[in-house]
């Protein structure tokens, strides 16, 4: 089963929300040389841990994943 399109919509919005606060605080890396996407960042952290997009997780793991934006946005490194 899919996130439905109204829980996708929201989780795109806190997803925009976490790269705009997390741009310019990724630590550097060689692979990136001028700058890192904080953006692609926090969408490639949540496919990694849940194995999927953020609009293909069931959405009974919604709150999962918000509370993994929010880690992310507290854990930059």
């Amino acid at each position: 089963m899919y996130m439905n399109k109204e829980n996708a919509s929201k989780l795109w919005k806190l997803i925009q929300e976490a790269g705009d606060y997390l741009q310019g605080q990724l630590p550097d890396h060689p692979n990136h040389p001028k700058g890192r996407n904080a953006y692609a960042h926090v969408a490639i952290c949540i496919k990694s841990k849940f194995k999927c997009s953020y609009k293909d997780i069931d959405d009974k793991k919604f709150n999962d994943v918000i509370n993994y934006i929010k880690f992310l946005k507290n854990n930059p490194n």
